[in-house]
């Protein structure tokens, strides 16, 4: 994230400081990327994990303060709303048994928050969106009482000359809704991957990364509800871009700006700098706080930059791929892979990872052959039907031979793709018993069509079929989620009667 976050209002010439300070960064990093050996160094992995608190009746506890006062861990923080927690799994080596060791520490954490929680009268439910939530539970109340929350929320806000309009078309049902801060983005609760990249790998790997996300997004939904309304498989996906547009109305000769969440605007072709650069160029500062270090004269006396005003800046640009600059462990890179969501269960979300790590390291190996079969405007194509559609989507893939991309249905390209998978992660040293475990799951889930949000839409159906009315199916549903989710088996193998 870069500084710490203190004050709420800032002055003009705070945000000209910051403007030229990113400029340097910006330098520094070009000079630093150039240097011999930096950033190279074994592949490692690492996830974040956003959570919700909720009471015996499973609605939102907005205790996160409370819950977080309760536990010494470390890997435990605060996230936006107040019903809302944060659990970062430390960092390990993807070669190996990388998801024996993944599964361990999410079940690790998992318990110690679920411990913290109960001595506050509060669960913890592993889900996308919950579909309790409520717009009572929402609203500037909801706001987690951190300055950096508040600056942001504030600066957004000023940003926009009206309140946020979110507008969602499910296939049957919609939603249209006017708001007046950015309390509906803790609505998503979402699973990020990281993986580590040597700089000149970068390019490639992101590319393919950007490529695998709309394949492993459809088999891995699982937020199908908001407020009351069946509506995307992937709801955050549509929910996260309009719950923080900073852009109000369109300026002269009706341009829009570039929203602050998006797929990204191109594919990558020299590597993470360009990213960076792009971040500065499009989006103006939210959060304009200065450190003490000139990145160029640190880098200059050949010391190791922290970047922290660009570290700050980028973590305002809410790409579902963020290129990532770290100063630990000698500095390196790293993409954050955003797309996926939370739950169902452990087991679930581990072999959501494991096949797009593996996916996306098969596709770095010919992405460069690739992408003149399926211009960048298809890949994000892809990526919406992918999370509106879910298993039910038709993405347009790159063929070997023209005519080159085609369509071709989610159920039928992942069978393909998942032996690409197992092959990228064994050629990266993943042991293959371990692959193996976590894409079997994938490839019971879809040939059983039944994931998170499959499984939430059908509960649904059912227990409003027996005669609830949509608030009580609502909650009778979850509950059966929780109790699943909590026994640890995968979604796949969830009753639905």
């Amino acid at each position: 994230m870069g500084l710490a976050i203190q004050q709420e209002e800032f002055r003009p010439e705070d945000y000209a400081r910051f403007s030229r300070r990113l400029t340097e960064s910006l330098e520094a990093l070009r000079t630093l990327l150039a240097r011999p050996g930096f950033g190279v160094g074994a592949c490692t992995i690492g996830a974040e994990l956003e959570l919700y608190l909720v009471d015996a009746a499973g609605f939102p506890l907005p205790i996160n303060r409370q819950v977080l006062s309760q536990t010494v861990d470390p890997r435990v923080t605060l996230e936006l709303d107040r019903f809302n927690l944060e659990v970062n799994l430390r960092p390990g080596p993807l070669a190996g048994r990388p998801f024996t060791a993944l599964r361990a520490e999410f079940e690790d954490t998992l318990g110690e928050v679920r411990r913290a929680a109960a001595t506050q009268g509060a669960r913890v439910a592993v889900i996308g969106i919950l579909p309790t939530l409520r717009e009572a539970d929402l609203g500037r109340g909801a706001l987690t009482g951190l300055p950096r929350y508040r600056a942001l929320s504030a600066a957004i806000r000023r940003r926009r000359a009206s309140p946020f309009h979110v507008s969602i078309h499910g296939e049957k049902e919609a939603l249209a809704l006017t708001w007046d801060d950015v309390t509906l983005e803790g609505a998503n609760t979402s699973l990020q991957y990281h993986l580590r990249v040597a700089p000149g790998d970068f390019a490639r790997l992101y590319n393919a990364a950007q490529l695998a996300t709309a394949p492993v997004l459809a088999v891995s939904g699982n937020s199908p509800l908001f407020l009351g309304r069946q509506l995307w498989d992937e709801t955050r996906v549509a929910l996260f871009r309009q719950a923080v547009d900073d852009r109000g109305e369109p300026g002269e000769g009706g341009f829009q700006p570039h929203a602050r969440v998006s797929f990204g605007h191109g594919w990558a072709r020299e590597g993470a700098y360009e990213l960076f650069a792009e971040s500065v160029a499009l989006h103006p500062p939210l959060l304009p706080v200065l450190g003490r270090e000139s990145p160029l004269e640190r880098v200059a006396a050949g010391g190791l930059p922290g970047l922290d005003e660009l570290r700050l800046h980028q973590s305002t640009v809410w790409s579902w791929n963020r290129a990532i600059y770290d100063p630990k462990d000698s500095g390196h890179l790293r993409i954050e892979l955003r797309a996926l969501p939370a739950g169902p269960t452990v087991v679930d979300m581990v072999a959501n990872g494991a096949f797009l790590y593996g996916l996306t390291l098969a596709l770095a190996e010919g992405v460069d052959a690739l992408l003149p079969a399926l211009p960048f405007v298809h890949a994000y194509g892809n990526f919406i039907r992918a999370a509106r559609q879910g298993l039910d989507a038709e993405l347009l893939w790159p063929g070997e031979a023209a005519p080159s991309p085609r369509p071709v249905q989610v159920m039928e390209l992942v069978p393909r793709l998942l032996p690409m998978a197992r092959e990228g992660l064994v050629k990266a040293g993943v042991d293959g018993a371990d692959a193996d475990a976590m894409l079997g799951i994938i490839e019971r889930r879809v040939a059983l069509r039944r994931t998170g949000a499959r499984w939430q839409r059908q509960v649904l159906a059912f227990l409003e079929g027996s005669g609830l009315p949509r608030q009580d199916a609502l909650a009778a549903m979850l509950e059966r989620y929780l109790q699943h989710s909590e026994s640890g088996a995968p979604v796949h193998t969830w009753p639905v009667e």
